[in-house]
């Protein structure tokens, strides 16, 4: 893992390990494959461990199961179902908004004990929704760690009351961290849109919607809102395709994870008919082509991951936040997710030229 300085991020192309800047038949190569030959590369690195019941190996693990049914391998079903059943809940209460989006691995296997275990906080001691779940930080990042989880649990379980326990704390959510732009301030301590604190709700909001019927009465509420989201972050996609560590704030790095999450929600909602393309598509394809030219070619090595990083006091601490240039499993289980559904989309634009 390599940290590497503002100053070296804002050069227009990827760093090898010593600084330089990535040669150029290897960045021809890197922007030649397919999202198949990506995902498949990522997913020899990524989502192979989980000691703790957390997201980043959960997402990871969710993108092998959807690689290892391209060619139906049963192998790495029981390989992840191992995993999951040796990882720990930690005992700390409440559960960390991390731990319980670790729980999306439980709502993939059709784990439902697990998940509604995990939810009891959900609710009040009569069984009622909650106004919010208390372990969201104040951090725009808990749209993603608390809603998707809910909205499965709704679905595994066919309770209404989980969909309106994600409706109250989405709410809530969106009345600490939504900006009057339409951009989500990371938390109430500073303005600033991070990167990542504006890709956790454009993800959040894109899972949620998977997990609902299309005819319910939540679908129309959660579009609307994914859509003004993405709305907001057009005009900041810069000329590369990234969004960047501070959204408005062209002067900071491009932020992969950041780019990854916000483009997973866009070629979903492509895929679904949410977003129409002739706003929208170019916008995914730019975003992919810029992640995959951020990729290495043996799919473990990952460029301009911001490190881990809670709400923080100003937006200087927030340009100053390092970017990881290497194995990150932070990022490489972003990227996985983004190959995945990148390839779904392609499938889909083929499939529909066929039948015309």
């Amino acid at each position: 893992m390599r940290f590497v300085t503002l100053v070296q991020t804002l050069l227009l192309v990827p760093f090898a390990a010593g600084g330089e800047g990535v040669q150029s038949e290897e960045l021809r190569d890197r922007l030649a494959r397919q999202p198949r030959e990506i995902a498949i590369a990522l997913a020899a690195h990524y989502g192979h461990s989980m000691k703790e019941v957390s997201y980043i190996p959960a997402l990871a693990m969710k993108g092998r199961l959807d690689v290892a049914g391209w060619n139906s391998d049963a192998s790495v079903l029981a390989d992840v179902e191992r995993i999951v059943a040796g990882a720990q809940t930690p005992s700390a209460r409440p559960l960390s908004g991390p731990v319980l989006a670790g729980s999306l691995i439980h709502a993939r296997l059709e784990q439902t004990d697990q998940i509604t275990a995990v939810l009891q906080l959900a609710f009040d001691a009569g069984g009622k929704p909650v106004a919010f779940l208390p372990n969201h930080g104040q951090m725009s990042d808990s749209v993603f760690m608390d809603c998707p989880l809910l909205a499965a649990a709704a679905r595994l379980t066919g309770e209404r009351r989980y969909l309106e326990a994600c409706g109250n704390h989405y709410e809530f959510m969106r009345k600490l961290c939504l900006r009057p732009d339409g951009l989500y301030r990371h938390s109430p301590l500073d303005e600033a849109a991070w990167g990542r604190g504006n890709g956790f709700p454009a993800l959040g909001l894109a899972l949620v919607l998977r997990e609902l019927a299309p005819g319910s009465r939540e679908v129309q509420r959660y579009r609307e809102a994914l859509r003004a989201h993405l709305e907001a972050l057009l005009p900041f996609q810069d000329a590369q395709g990234m969004w960047h560590q501070v959204i408005d704030h062209p002067e900071s790095y491009p932020e992969f994870s950041a780019t990854c999450m916000i483009g997973i929600a866009l070629h979903q909602g492509l895929r679904e008919g949410w977003l129409e393309r002739g706003r929208f598509g170019e916008v995914a394809d730019r975003a992919w082509e810029a992640v995959k030219g951020r990729i290495g070619l043996d799919g473990e090595r990952v460029e301009g991951v911001c490190t881990s990083t809670g709400a923080q006091k100003s937006l200087e601490d927030y340009l100053k936040r390092p970017a990881i240039f290497g194995r990150d499993d932070r990022g490489g289980a972003m990227a996985l997710t983004f190959a995945v559904e990148r390839d779904a989309w392609e499938r889909a634009r083929s499939s529909e030229r066929i039948k015309n």
